[in-house]
């Protein structure tokens, strides 16, 4: 079981063993005696024993921890496992012997679970010719809710208020509860003031979490330039190319560093819709790109208790363009692939990317926030629709005829098949009555505003 820190993955597993009477071991970072130590302690007081437990090496501790189940199945859960098999690296050689059916020694009753945050170790285990491949009976990997199951979960019923905070707070549950004391606002009228007094309060833990959440990754090693890319990329510069000129360097100097942020889940990349073989890179937990975006620059003024109030209002155009807008696509492009109805689409989408296309007559290119693909009947990939996303803009007759020029140009390339390609047009502040007349007339003209993202 994996997934990004905050996710509650330990509280579905303390809630597990709860309901089960199963036990539960909790790793820190420690050297591999302490740990043996601690987790003797643990097995000893799950057992009731009037003494704690002592273990030589860890073959004695896992031979003991296979023995807790002799009525039945019952979970084992060790949680944080990646600080014990960084300081014991044949662990998950000996799980693997104890599990072996030939060389079985203990009771197979016994459901071990192993947890961890860092996604590339966790990922890892399971892999190429890891110890445990082939051993286990589940991978879950628990995500970040996503923008619909945020909303509820914030208890926020008004859809651009609940877009707004989840294109700062993003989908983690524990920013709800821990991080801003059950803070809600209270609407539209009412976000100003909660961005004062719950994330850039430097006395809430919110403030400071972006900063922590790069610290608290092992395979990061150095911050600096770490903190660098992502800066680059909440900027805007999501090519390669365009983050290695923002940071004076070498295309080639950044491809470590960029498959770590990868590996870790901190970054992602998407291929462009129309040419797969160029990509962007995106931030994968909003709040970071907020934090580089927005409070980055002014750390210094945020800092101070009492300045937030005067600092947020020159920070918000900031907020509107790096970071909302930015963020408004991708759920824009989240809507159309999971939600969104064949009807509306006309066909099933199996794909949906943004990308670029080339319009060689005017030497320019034309960004596409959303494009949807689908199968035709005899298996060929189509273009079922094109769309434009705009978060703080009322969309009219000019935006439709922006994406009628684009689909001319797709129809016109023999590696698109784009003949019914219909045309999307998202919005956060509404339509014109223009528009409007015509999407009600027109089925290849379709309006999406907030309401139908959050169903």
């Amino acid at each position: 079981m994996s997934g990004r820190r905050r996710q509650g993955k330990t509280f579905l597993l303390d809630a597990l063993v709860q309901a089960s009477g199963g036990f539960m071991f909790t790793a820190t970072e420690s050297s591999e005696a302490d740990a043996l130590r601690q987790y003797g302690d643990a097995l000893g007081a799950h057992l009731g024993e009037s003494t704690p437990l002592r273990f030589a090496n860890w073959d004695e501790a896992m031979t003991r921890t296979f023995t807790l189940a002799p009525d039945g199945p019952l979970p084992v859960v060790i949680d944080e496992f990646p600080f014990l098999a960084r300081v014991s690296p044949a662990l998950p050689s000996i799980i693997q012997r104890a599990l072996d059916p030939a060389e079985q020694r203990s009771n197979t009753q016994v459901r071990l679970l192993l947890c961890g945050s860092a996604l590339s170790f966790m990922g890892g285990l399971l892999s190429g010719t890891a110890p445990l491949r082939g051993r286990a009976g589940l991978e879950l990997v628990v995500p970040t809710l996503d923008y619909r199951a945020a909303g509820r979960f914030w208890d926020i019923t008004d859809p651009r208020t609940a877009l707004l905070v989840n294109s700062v707070v993003g989908g983690t549950p524990a920013y709800r509860h821990e991080f801003t004391q059950d803070d809600t606002p209270n609407g539209p009228e009412d976000f100003d003031a909660w961005m004062v007094r719950a994330v850039l309060n430097p006395a809430r833990p919110l403030f400071r979490e972006a900063r922590y959440l790069l610290a608290e990754e092992p395979d990061l090693r150095d911050p600096a330039l770490y903190h660098s890319v992502l800066a680059a990329i909440a900027e805007g510069n999501t090519r390669r190319g365009a983050i290695a000129n923002y940071l004076g360097r070498n295309p080639s100097d950044l491809n470590h560093a960029l498959r770590i942020l990868e590996d870790v889940g901190m970054v992602v990349r998407e291929p462009d819709a129309f040419r797969s073989t160029i990509g962007d890179y995106r931030i994968a937990e909003p709040l970071v790109t907020f934090y580089h975006a927005v409070m980055r620059p002014v750390w210094g003024d945020l800092e101070r208790a009492g300045r937030a109030a005067r600092v947020w209002p020159r920070l918000q155009a900031t907020f509107l363009s790096k970071v909302v807008g930015p963020h408004f696509e991708s759920v824009c492009r989240q809507w159309t692939r999971w939600e969104a109805d064949a009807d509306l689409l006309g066909g099933y989408a199996h794909r949906v990317a943004a990308g670029t296309v080339a319009d060689p007559a005017a030497r320019t290119q034309h960004e596409v926030d959303v494009a949807a693909f689908g199968r035709s009947p005899d298996g060929r990939e189509e273009l079922l629709a094109i769309g434009e996303a705009k978060w703080n803009e009322t969309i009219g007759i000019k935006h439709l005829q922006r994406l009628k020029n684009i689909r001319d140009l797709l129809n016109a390339k023999p590696s698109v098949h784009a003949d019914t390609c219909r045309l999307m047009l998202f919005s956060g502040a509404g339509f014109t009555p223009e528009l409007a007349a015509i999407a009600d007339t027109d089925p290849a003209v379709q309006l999406v505003g907030l309401g139908s993202l959050y169903g």
